[in-house]
């Protein structure tokens, strides 16, 4: 059965798209042919979103989804990357970018009109195009950039929002956004620019809805697209309740592993998967127009759509909500 497709900035997106991240040694040292196929099975499957960024492996997640693109033609891609960050290959690079592997040129943080420029140029080299669908700016929030967020946030609605609305207004760029991990930043940004889509990360899944009674409906309000991210967040939705479980990138707390536990067993008991589940809900918001997932192997593509097609029953929805599990407000598939 095809993938249903939603609206962003009238690009036909699947409900499922796929997302770069992994592809840049974020785990692990990947072999270059499994990556690459990865990606090649994704849009055999259908998926027609593809998200990446230069800070994914410094550059080496859009090399790779650049090689497997040009087997295809260019228009059956929905396309996505990010600015904020450009490579400086005569340097090298240094600890701490978060990445297992990844290529040796290291990222400057730059949110100037020049900077984003410069970051979008260097995407259309890896990736082998000429022109970007979806153009986010990335990771202007707290947890990147603790208490210089202030300044963060000027440089990018005064540099890099001019330089993609320029870019949009050209039509080199179809949508623009910002892609986070706090829901608070896309309110910020939703109410101060003129944006087409947002990417979330981590703040609205089965496990947490911070993004609910205020982003979300204010995204409805201003037509903007959501694009979900970190939908198991970390990992914790994905794996159960488990030792060693990851939660926002970290082991989770022991609170965090009761509250799953409990989601876990109201899903145990109809029968049904917990990112089955994890998946479900996260696409059934009305403002969700993609959930996208990160995979490394062709067996996690499938394995992904397999979890994404399957039905969970009525019932499940009402019980998470009856024992506080989920607001008894938030939307869920009908």
């Amino acid at each position: 059965m095809p993938l249903p497709r939603r609206s962003i900035a009238g690009l036909q997106a699947t409900a499922l798209g796929f997302g770069g991240a992994p592809l840049g040694d974020l785990f692990d040292h990947l072999d270059e042919g499994t990556a690459q196929a990865t990606v090649v099975a994704a849009l055999a499957a259908g998926i027609s979103l593809i998200d990446t960024s230069p800070l994914y492996g410094h550059g080496l997640s859009e090399h790779r989804i650049g090689a497997a693109l040009r087997n295809v033609p260019r228009d059956s891609v929905i396309l996505s990357t990010k600015v904020g960050r450009w490579m400086d290959p005569t340097k090298p690079k240094t600890d701490g970018s978060g990445y297992r592997g990844g290529l040796p040129h290291p990222a400057v943080i730059d949110y100037s009109y020049d900077g984003a420029m410069r970051s979008f140029e260097q995407s259309l080299l890896r990736l082998g195009t000429d022109r970007i669908d979806i153009l986010l700016i990335h990771d202007v929030d707290v947890w990147t950039h603790g208490e210089l967020i202030e300044q963060r946030f000027g440089e990018a609605m005064a540099g890099a929002y001019r330089a993609l609305d320029s870019l949009r207004a050209s039509g080199t760029v179809k949508a623009i956004g910002i892609g986070v991990n706090e829901s608070e930043m896309c309110e910020r940004f939703a109410r101060a620019g003129d944006f087409d889509v947002m990417m979330l990360a981590g703040r609205y899944t089965l496990l947490e809805q911070g993004a609910l009674d205020s982003f979300l409906p204010l995204a409805l309000e201003k037509k903007i697209a959501i694009m979900l991210a970190g939908v198991f967040n970390s990992g914790i939705l994905a794996t159960g309740a488990k030792a060693g479980g990851n939660y926002n990138y970290r082991a989770a707390s022991p609170e965090i592993l009761a509250r799953v536990a409990r989601i876990e067993a109201v899903c145990e008991a109809h029968g049904v998967k917990l990112p089955q589940v994890a998946l479900a809900f996260a696409g059934a918001h009305p403002a969700v127009a993609s959930v996208v997932l990160g995979a490394v192997t062709p067996e996690q593509v499938r394995e992904n759509l397999d979890l994404f097609a399957q039905p969970v029953p009525q019932l499940l929805w009402s019980d998470l909500k009856s024992e506080g599990l989920l607001p008894a407000h938030a939307p869920v598939p009908a």
